[in-house]
């Protein structure tokens, strides 16, 4: 019988969804959609059909523990491991790895970012159960590719080739990635047909993905195996603190994906957004004549086409004459920014802080 296990990757900041993303309350812990949930709440409750509350791990930031207890209060307070530093997400699938990896090595890890969004449910969990036997009978890493439907340079790209012996028409043994292409080279991935954007989602056993820290992350597994004795006991995060204090910060996709030769990409197709960016956001809400998005607050608009607007809500907002532009307006920020341009956002927050102006981050 399988012994499947979620965990849920909850310590960025969400820089890109700034204003609204602050470092205090990053996106994962807000309402964005309007539902009623933050999205690491959606999260959580979409994953609760492949596993039990008692197989969640949440990772975040010690800064975020309090914040993932308030969100997700059936959680036990040891299922939430706290980072004492950023560290990517390489260290961070380590951590909950080699806490699995001495509980039951053949168990199963999935692995899902905090800030998804799924549309379609039922497809979402046929497809997660499918990598999951995949996953156990090969002992290969998958991950989940989405069809691309345009051009996207935010995305990272995986190029795939089906192997003959899967008697599947979903999954392909994994060719390349390719990190954030130019506006060039992400046409031609989109029309060669062979390129999945890479979600961020990613589905092993747990043995696996140790022995592929091993053998592409040597150091850094060493850095773990050393301390292994203290996971899952009173000194775990003595232990962590020393780990993460020598550990390299690097992504999963460098340090393991784009090295191992038995990674295998499983396709989704489910309503998947990353939810990174307004202009993502933009995309999966409800659009007025003018083609707008409003948010909230109370928006007048004129002569303007192919915007999202926020306000807070006590607030009237009245834009003219803006074609394509993201304006945001909180307690304290007003954002107006062209939405061809939003990758700048990162820059605008980054300067931000290089101007000591931490109290608008």
């Amino acid at each position: 019988m399988r012994e499947v296990y979620c965990v849920i990757m909850a310590g960025g900041i969400g820089s890109r969804f700034w204003p609204m993303s602050r470092e205090k309350s990053p996106k994962q812990f807000l309402d964005i959609m309007g539902t009623g949930s933050s999205l690491i709440q959606l999260t959580y409750d979409r994953m609760k059909g492949i596993c039990p509350p008692e197989n969640f791990m949440v990772v975040t930031s010690n800064d975020y523990v309090q914040l993932c207890a308030e969100h997700l209060p059936e959680l036990k307070i040891d299922q939430v491991l706290a980072e004492p530093s950023r560290r990517n997400t390489a260290p961070c699938i380590a951590y909950a790895a080699y806490k699995l990896y001495k509980k039951n090595p053949d168990a199963i890890m999935m692995i899902s970012p905090a800030d998804h969004i799924i549309l379609k449910e039922s497809a979402f969990h046929e497809t997660l159960n499918h990598a999951i036997d995949h996953a156990q009978a090969t002992d290969h890493l998958v991950t989940v590719g989405i069809k691309p439907s345009r051009p996207d340079t935010g995305y990272g790209y995986i190029q795939n080739h089906r192997d003959d012996t899967y008697d599947s028409n979903d999954l392909f043994r994994v060719k390349k990635f390719t990190e954030k292409p130019s506006q060039e080279l992400a046409l031609q991935f989109l029309q060669s047909g062979d390129y999945t954007w890479n979600s961020g989602m990613f589905i092993w056993k747990v043995s696996a993905i140790v022995e592929a820290f091993r053998a592409h992350m040597g150091d850094m597994a060493a850095l773990f195996e050393s301390h292994l004795d203290s996971f899952n006991s009173t000194s775990e995060s003595g232990a962590i603190s020393e780990i993460y204090g020598s550990c390299e910060s690097i992504s999963i996709d460098y340090a393991i994906m784009e090295k191992a030769k038995n990674v295998d990409v499983i396709l989704g197709d489910f309503g998947w957004s990353d939810l990174g960016t307004w202009g993502s956001l933009f995309a999966q809400l409800d659009h007025d004549a003018s083609d707008n998005v409003h948010l909230s607050g109370e928006v007048k608009t004129y002569d303007t086409n192919h915007s999202i607007v926020k306000v807070p809500k006590d607030k009237l907002a009245v834009v003219q004459g803006l074609t394509n532009y993201i304006v945001i307006d909180t307690e304290d920020v007003l954002l107006i920014c062209q939405k061809d341009e939003e990758q700048k956002i990162k820059q605008f927050v980054n300067d931000l802080k290089e101007a000591g102006k931490k109290e608008f981050l």
